[in-house]
């Protein structure tokens, strides 16, 4: 982990006005935010452990755990919820056996909701590593995610 954190390091100056730049980009290497890793930019930037860690728990962008190969984000904006997503969510955590929030572990997949993917006409949506599923059933989904869960 060393090098990776060297290597990103060094394209900055160790300033306290750095801290969420650093944390994005180590999040951004990491695909999550390992222990380790806010420590040393804690280190590195001379901001006590607690507000790296307060910073980090403030921003829903940071996430602590590895996410899965395939990230699912299920929509819960008001069209998607009326259009179904309860459902949609539902099916998905049958399928792949994990619940909201929860990866998969094989780390192959990771679930999630978020309040708008911006995509109210195509209702209810999914989200599958930033390509927006539209229209989505229960039978899409078990199309979707039985075969690639091996359920």
């Amino acid at each position: 982990m060393n090098d990776r954190l060297q290597a990103i390091f060094a394209d900055y100056g160790g300033k306290r006005e750095e801290l969420i730049p650093l944390l994005q980009q180590v999040q951004a290497d990491y695909g999550y935010l390992p222990q380790e890793a806010m420590l040393a930019v804690a280190r590195f930037t001379r901001v006590p452990e607690a507000s790296v860690y307060a910073v980090a728990t403030f921003y829903a962008q940071f996430r602590f755990t590895p996410i899965g190969e395939t990230h699912i984000m299920v929509c819960r904006g008001t069209s998607c919820h009326v259009r179904g997503a309860p459902r949609i969510l539902a099916q998905i955590e049958k399928q792949l056996g994990i619940k909201e929030g929860q990866t998969t572990p094989d780390l192959k997949y990771s679930l999630e909701t978020v309040a708008c993917i911006g995509a109210c006409g195509l209702s209810p949506c999914i989200m599958t590593n930033k390509k927006v599923q539209a229209k989505m059933t229960p039978k899409k989904v078990a199309e979707t995610f039985g075969k690639a869960a091996g359920r």
